[in-house]
């Protein structure tokens, strides 16, 4: 088995321990209570999620697709299985249909209840919590946790190497716009840098790239900006020649 390197560990233990943990986090991941918040008004724990989320993107691009987020454990590792890449830019925008959709329910949702009035970060969780509850409250976060690990399996499998964040993530439109905005502004933040005239096209970092793109590509223009480079760095501790690395900076 190939070793990793250093960094490469680190990450990948993080995004491990994060789905180990999606059991328990699930809730705060759910575009459904989101949904049912907005029909009452309420700010819920999913909201602050992807609250959070877009405000990280502002300063550290999708880098918690590549390091924290669960799903992107699970795909990593459905990878050891069946390495495939996903190929041509009709998966990446699927995902803006699904999210669109999703968005303006949201929207028509909270206009009817007249807008948000509360906030409740446990909003249809803190009962499931309590041990008194009956098994049938147990048994339905176990469907409903194999339900959403078996979509994600079944995309990594079939749309190629972590298929859920190119077509049907609806956490990723959050982290790409924030990033659009970030560049926008052009203020200091975490991204990717490289020097061409370094690179020997050995292909390494493509072969490696989890989220199937043309790094080499990338590098050959000038600018590492992709909207689904997560900041894994995969490719900058895959190139030999150290072409590629983490900066933090304006971009310009």
């Amino acid at each position: 088995m190939k070793t990793l390197p250093k960094r490469q560990s680190i990450r990948r233990a993080l995004i491990l321990v994060s789905f180990l943990l999606f059991p328990v986090t699930i809730d705060f991941f759910s575009p459904y209570l989101i949904v049912d918040g907005a029909s009452q008004g309420v700010i819920n724990g999913s909201w602050i999620s992807f609250a959070l989320m877009f405000v990280s993107a502002l300063f550290l691009g999708r880098g918690w697709c590549g390091w924290v987020c669960p799903a992107g454990g699970l795909q990593e590792a459905c990878m050891a299985a069946l390495d495939k890449k996903v190929r041509g830019p009709w998966a990446d925008r699927v995902k803006w249909l699904i999210w669109s959709l999703w968005i303006l329910l949201i929207a028509v949702l909270v206009v009817q209840a007249g807008g948000y009035v509360r906030v409740n970060p446990f909003h249809l969780i803190e009962d499931n919590l309590s041990p008194t509850q009956p098994a049938s409250i147990y048994i339905y976060y176990a469907i409903k946790y194999f339900m959403v690990v078996g979509l994600i399996v079944s995309l990594s499998w079939t749309v190629g190497n972590r298929g859920m964040c190119h077509s049907a993530c609806w956490m990723a439109p959050f982290l790409i716009l924030g990033r659009k905005i970030r560049n926008l502004f052009a203020w200091p933040s975490l991204r990717l840098a490289a020097q061409p005239e370094k690179c020997t096209n050995c292909m390494s970092c493509v072969r490696a790239c989890p989220m199937s793109l043309d790094v080499n590509g990338l590098v050959a223009r000038g600018s590492m900006e992709h909207n689904e480079c997560i900041l894994c760095g995969t490719c900058v501790d895959t190139c030999a020649q150290h072409v590629i690395r983490y900066s933090f900076s304006s971009g310009r």
